[in-house]
């Protein structure tokens, strides 16, 4: 049986230009950084590229490819990922322990995966079409963690210095909230499988009725969380969530995940092309579920449920700072009325990543992609500056711990209309 439904003439990704993007992000790492891990959640670059051509290699090559002959008996231990079916993976806390294969042989073994999955035969074509795009979702989701971990592990370097003389330490940001009411009722949330690609998470949809709410017009700003910060909203147990309060207690936590005050007192943020002084207008970036909910907490209302989001940005085009810009920091808003609901930064919801009514996961081995996951993480909406704008539509769901703040994670405001303040 099909992953999913095939998807139109229109919808269909283009093989090579999204495995060639794959070796255009890394064109200029090291083959060191490319070999590291900074910690268990993050996997080295070597593993992503032999990953992706491993999945490809099991799901469609050796079931659908008569003749086929696996580049290495041995790479389907060391590059499964977390498929039970396809044998026991090799621990992913340890994947930088992998000195080999060398990146040569990673190299060669994607170019080996390659030019099976384009052989001419047209019935094999037509028969894996639906694997296909399958797996070249599977792969742009990769693409995203090869920068996020990359980051991470950059954090780590001491050679990235925080500069000095930057502008002087910003002022919090009080200003006025905007947000749009939604007089909610029965609406209808999730995926349509007759219209393209989704994941099976993303499905059935459904209907689900939504009390009135209002939603802010933009995700909360790096002025904003200073105002968060000046107030003492790490040090004020009373904002956050038990568990919350212990992490952030137990990490330590000052600031969002990679800033950085100079010697003067400026803040400082580090992206992929090194340190940069703190935009105060661009979103707040790097932050768990534990601390977008203190802020919300704080500031007199709540984070959105990922059906109110849904509501809120199905009407709107599919368009933002996505990955394709080459840019990997979130940017300032720009624009009236509901802005940034695409791109730039994820945004937590307090919905926990659980199936939908009616949710069956895909059969077979890609049944293991989504659904096993479904316990302990919240959703996120919206995709960042470093998700292709490929992989995006209304109702697609990511999904993460509560203490996971790595990726590009960013909030956005709800409150109940009935009770909706908006000013902070």
């Amino acid at each position: 049986m099909n992953p999913m439904t095939a998807p139109s003439a229109g919808d269909r990704l283009c093989f090579s230009q999204v495995r060639q993007r794959t070796l255009a992000l890394t064109a200029q790492w090291s083959i060191e950084e490319m070999a590291a891990q900074s910690m268990p959640d993050a996997s080295p670059t070597k593993w992503h590229l032999a990953h992706t051509s491993w999945f490809f290699e099991q799901f469609i090559l050796l079931p659908l490819l008569p003749g086929y002959r696996p580049f290495h008996p041995r790479f389907n231990a060391l590059f499964n990922s977390y498929y039970q079916g396809h044998g026991q993976p090799y621990p992913r806390s340890q994947r930088g322990l992998l000195a080999r294969p060398s990146l040569e042989e990673v190299l060669a073994y994607r170019a080996h995966v390659d030019e099976a999955m384009t052989t001419p035969e047209e019935h094999f074509r037509e028969t894996i079409a639906p694997w296909v795009t399958l797996g070249l979702h599977h792969e742009m989701q990769h693409q995203e963690l090869m920068l996020t971990d990359r980051l991470h592990l950059l954090w780590h370097n001491p050679l990235h210095r925080v500069p000095t003389g930057g502008p002087r330490s910003l002022r919090p940001a009080l200003e006025a909230r905007e947000a749009q009411s939604f007089v909610g009722g029965r609406v209808e949330i999730g995926s349509d499988a007759a219209n393209g690609f989704s994941f099976d998470c993303e499905r059935p949809r459904h209907p689900h009725h939504l009390a009135p709410y209002a939603l802010d017009s933009r995700p909360v700003s790096n002025g904003q969380w200073l105002a968060f910060m000046a107030d003492g909203g790490y040090r004020n147990p009373d904002c956050w969530l038990s568990d919350g309060w212990q992490c952030c207690q137990n990490e330590q936590w000052q600031a969002p995940l990679y800033w950085q005050q100079d010697s003067q007192g400026a803040w400082h943020q580090l992206g992929l092309a090194g340190f940069a002084p703190l935009d105060p207008d661009a979103p707040v970036c790097h932050i768990s579920y534990f601390e977008a909910d203190a802020y919300a907490r704080w500031a007199g209302a709540r984070l959105p449920t990922e059906q109110e989001w849904e509501h809120a940005a199905a009407p709107h085009p599919v368009a933002g700072h996505f990955a394709e810009s080459g840019m990997w920091r979130p940017r300032a808003a720009n624009g009236e009325g509901m802005v940034q609901l695409y791109g730039d930064v994820w945004e937590w919801t307090q919905s926990p990543y659980v199936p939908y009514p009616g949710f069956r996961p895909t059969p077979g081995i890609a049944g293991e992609y989504n659904g096993k996951f479904m316990c302990g993480q919240f959703v996120l909406r919206g995709g960042s500056c470093a998700t292709p704008v490929a992989q995006m539509r209304p109702g697609y769901r990511n999904f993460f711990y509560p203490h996971q703040r790595w990726q590009f994670s960013g909030l956005r405001l709800a409150q109940d209309l009935n009770h909706a303040r908006l000013q902070p």
